[in-house]
């Protein structure tokens, strides 16, 4: 039997942030914490329906919301960050997104809502809706309704993946995309595999297919000192990328941080680079250098 759905009252466990550089738009482009699931109403349903509406694309796991602008693509955006990733990724800034149990239910109908609220905000600025996570292909039946919702009222979509699961997104899917955040966490496969715990070619195979059809993408690859940072793994990176073709449209190399680290202890989860530092401005820059000398607009 359902109950009626509740609203969230929790405080907000909005996802901490990483800086972009140099917004496309006037305004914050650097990440504040979000609203958590505030102002959004979460589901509750016995087990048979909870499924049912799983399957259906009706109901997702949600970890949290934020209106932000210049971070997750152009102009102002409504980020949702879905719970769920197969990624075990090392400096993971949002550990808490990798087991889809601890989200909250959400009904699509629920986000676009919101989605349709801010509408006059995403014309004015050039923005629209991106789906993160956590890892969104995880949860690709309620991906693509939002997706579908979205574009019939016109609003740009953007869904920031790792390509681990790009299988999941179809061509029909991928018709109602506008951008592609496409994060490629390594140039080596072995360098992937210790980063990730996961292979490095499904990632490419979706940067090249992206490629192929002209969907746009914007390329995220995080610098992390003793980790990602050898010259042979930079190139390497910077040679895949290439070979996704023009579609690419900008490549953001984004310094390492210790934002998330105090949320791996509060987990019980052991974190490996408590020692590690963030690079240097120099390094940094250095390393776009190589991004930059291929022909890639880098930030």
């Amino acid at each position: 039997m359902s109950t009626t759905p509740t609203t969230t009252t929790s405080e907000p466990t909005g996802a901490p942030v990483v800086a972009l550089g140099t917004p496309l738009v006037g305004g914050s482009h650097t990440r504040t914490h979000g609203h958590g699931t505030a102002g959004l109403e979460a589901v509750e349903a016995e087990r048979a329906e909870r499924l049912a509406a799983v399957r259906e694309g009706r109901l997702g796991s949600v970890h949290s919301w934020e209106l932000v602008t210049a971070v997750d693509g152009p102009g102002t955006r409504l980020t949702v960050f879905l719970s769920g990733c197969p990624l075990r990724c090392l400096y993971c800034h949002n550990p808490d997104t990798m087991e889809m149990r601890r989200g909250t239910d959400v009904s699509a109908d629920e986000i676009l809502a919101k989605v349709a609220r801010y509408r006059g905000v995403f014309r004015a600025t050039g923005g629209g809706l991106t789906i993160s996570g956590g890892e969104p292909l995880m949860q690709p039946a309620f991906v693509r309704r939002l997706v579908r919702g979205a574009a019939a009222m016109g609003v740009p979509v953007a869904i920031d993946t790792s390509g681990f699961l790009g299988a999941h997104a179809d061509d029909e899917l991928l018709d109602d995309v506008d951008l592609v955040l496409l994060d490629v966490k390594s140039g080596l496969p072995d360098t992937y595999r210790r980063v990730t715990g996961r292979e490095l070619q499904p990632t490419l195979d979706l940067g090249r297919r992206l490629g192929a059809r002209g969907t746009r993408m914007w390329v995220r690859f995080v610098l992390v000192p003793g980790l990602t940072d050898d010259p042979e793994n930079v190139a390497a990176v910077a040679d895949h990328v290439v070979s996704f073709g023009p579609a690419v449209e900008r490549v953001e190399v984004l310094p390492f941080h210790q934002m998330g680290r105090d949320k791996w202890d509060e987990l019980g989860m052991r974190y490996e680079l408590t020692d590690t530092e963030p690079p240097s401005p120099e390094a940094t820059e250095a390393v776009r250098e190589v991004f930059r000398a291929r022909g890639l607009t880098t930030f």
